[in-house]
Formats: structure tokens, C-alpha cells, sequence
């Protein structure tokens, strides 16, 4: 099974089927014949560098158990890390993984989020802008 590595593949796998639990989003994509990929992001808004590594390294675990099983033929899978992931119990997200695993490959997938890109919280000043208030 291969790694995601290019941005593009990323991207690419952004647009396709999003599964949604309480640990992590699970993303589903075509990739025109190359198997089954994996790819996982963990952001920064979930914590330090060791936190994001230890979620990372579960994710991992957790899609090389399943994905040889239950993942889908000939798609990239990508995980994303959520809030409640890290302290999450693992047999219970390995269940949640065969939950959306089987969800995506009957096409049910979740609504797109709300929120739609990024959000600027300076006010719309630029970057570096310490947004104070010029008399």
C-alpha cells in the first residue's frame, strides 16, 4: 500500500467522498487505477509536535489494519485528525474506521462543512499586522 506524499494528491482527495467521526474525517477519492494510498494530516490546532506525531502514528496503525480489508479498491484514503482523536480509545476508533470505511464504499457520505476556507482574524490588514487601532 503506498503513501501520499504530493500536495496534489491531497487536494485531489479533498474533493471526493467525506466521512465524518468524533476521532478524525476520512476522505475518499478515485485514483484511476494506482490501489489503494493513504495519506494522514494532523494540524497544528491539535496540539504540540508530540501530540500531533503520537495521533499520527495511531492513524497509521489504524488504516494499515484496515485498509488492506475494507478499504477501497483503486482510491486514496486520507485522514484527518480531529480534537478528540488523541485521547480517543482505539479499539473504538477502529471501529469508527470500519463505520466510514463502509460508508464510503456505499457512497454515504457527509455533508460539506459550513465554515468554507480560511477566515482572517486581523481584520483584513494584511499579515504581520498587530491590529492596533491607528488614531
Amino acid at each position: 500500500m503506498a503513501v501520499l506524499t504530493r500536495r496534489a494528491d491531497f487536494l485531489a482527495a479533498n474533493r471526493g467522498l467525506r466521512v465524518a467521526r468524533p476521532g478524525f474525517v476520512l476522505l475518499a477519492f478515485p485514483n484511476n487505477g494506482q490501489g489503494k494510498r493513504y495519506g494522514i494530516t494532523v494540524t497544528k490546532k491539535i496540539g504540540n509536535a508530540v501530540v500531533r506525531n503520537r495521533m499520527k502514528r495511531r492513524f497509521r496503525e489504524l488504516l494499515r489494519d484496515s485498509l488492506a480489508t475494507e478499504g477501497l479498491e483503486n482510491h486514496d484514503h486520507v485522514m484527518i485528525g480531529r480534537a478528540g482523536g488523541v485521547e480517543r480509545d482505539f479499539a473504538k476508533m477502529r471501529d469508527e474506521l470500519s463505520v466510514a470505511l463502509d460508508r464510503a464504499r456505499k457512497g454515504k457520505g457527509d455533508p460539506p462543512s459550513r465554515g468554507g476556507g480560511r477566515r482572517s482574524k486581523g481584520g483584513g490588514r494584511g499579515r504581520g499586522s498587530d491590529n492596533r487601532k491607528v488614531p
